[in-house]
C-alpha cells in the first residue's frame, strides 16, 4: 500500500475520515473531497500530515457540478502523479415522505448518492486503468447502504439511490473488468443521522440487530480497506456491514 494514492469524496468528516486514517495509516497517500466542511477538512490534512509530510490534500468541490469533475480529477492526479483507488464516500441523508417531497430532493439525493459516484468514476477510469504496482489497475470502492437493498420508511429517495449505487457497482464491475476492480460497502447502523434522531427509533432499530449495538466506523474501514488490499479476485461485490440487520424483518 506504501506509495499509492486514495481518492475519497466526503473525506473530512464521520465515515470518510475514518476512511482516510485507516488507508493513511497503511501508508497510502490520500486526497479527499469536501464540500463545506473547511475546518474539519484543514484538521485532517494537519493531523495526517504531521505523521507524514506532504502525504495528505484535501480540494473543495461540489460534485453535483458533474460537468466540472474531470477537471478536479486531472487537479488530484496531479498531486501525486498517479491514482489507485476511488473511494465514493460522499452521502446526502434525510426523510422524503410521499406527501411532502419534491423534484428538489429528488435531484440533491439522486445527486450526491448515485449521480457524483457514477461521474467520478468515469472521470478517474482513464488514470486507474494505467495500472500502478500491486493494484492491478486500481480500483473503486462505493459506499453504499443496506437500505439500497430494504425500503427505510418515508426515505422512498434516499433507498432509490443507494439501490441505483448498488446497481452501479454491479454495472461498472462488468463494464471495466478486467482492468478496474469495483465493488461496494454497505453499512447498517454505524453512526446515527447528523440531523439527529430520537431515542426510541435508536432503541427499536438495535433491538432489531442480532449484535445488539451501533457499530463503529472503522468496521467499515476496514471493509473498504479488504476491498482494497486483499479482495484481488473480487468484483462486482457487496460486503454488508450492519450487525446482522438485514437478516431481521
Amino acid at each position: 500500500m506504501k506509495n499509492k494514492v486514495a481518492f475519497i469524496t466526503g473525506g473530512a468528516k464521520r465515515i470518510g475520515a475514518v476512511i482516510a486514517r485507516m488507508l493513511h495509516a497503511q501508508g497510502m497517500d490520500i486526497v479527499f473531497q469536501y464540500r463545506e466542511s473547511r475546518e474539519a477538512a484543514m484538521g485532517l490534512c494537519d493531523a495526517l500530515n504531521g505523521e507524514r509530510p506532504n502525504s495528505v490534500h484535501a480540494f473543495q468541490a461540489d460534485l453535483s457540478l458533474t460537468e466540472k469533475i474531470p477537471m478536479l480529477m486531472e487537479e488530484i492526479v496531479a498531486v501525486h502523479g498517479r491514482l489507485d483507488v476511488v473511494v465514493n464516500n460522499a452521502s446526502t441523508f434525510y426523510p422524503t415522505p410521499l406527501a411532502t417531497l419534491s423534484e428538489t430532493d429528488w435531484d440533491e439525493l439522486m445527486g450526491t448518492n448515485a449521480k457524483a459516484p457514477l461521474f467520478v468514476a468515469k472521470a478517474a477510469v482513464p488514470f486507474l486503468a494505467s495500472g500502478n504496482g500491486n493494484i492491478p489497475g486500481g480500483c473503486i470502492v462505493n459506499i453504499a447502504d443496506i437500505y439500497g437493498m430494504r425500503p427505510l420508511a418515508e426515505h422512498p429517495i434516499y433507498c432509490a439511490a443507494k439501490a441505483a449505487l448498488i446497481m452501479l457497482t454491479k454495472s461498472l464491475a462488468r463494464e471495466l473488468g478486467p482492468a478496474i476492480r469495483v465493488n461496494a460497502v454497505a453499512p447498517g447502523a454505524i453512526l446515527w443521522p447528523a440531523q439527529g434522531i430520537d431515542d426510541t427509533r435508536k432503541e427499536m432499530l438495535l433491538a432489531r440487530t442480532p449484535l445488539k449495538r451501533l457499530g463503529q466506523p472503522e468496521d467499515v474501514a476496514r471493509a473498504v480497506l479488504f476491498l482494497i488490499r486483499d479482495a484481488t479476485y473480487s468484483t462486482g461485490d457487496i460486503i454488508v456491514v450492519d450487525g446482522g440487520r438485514t437478516m431481521v424483518e
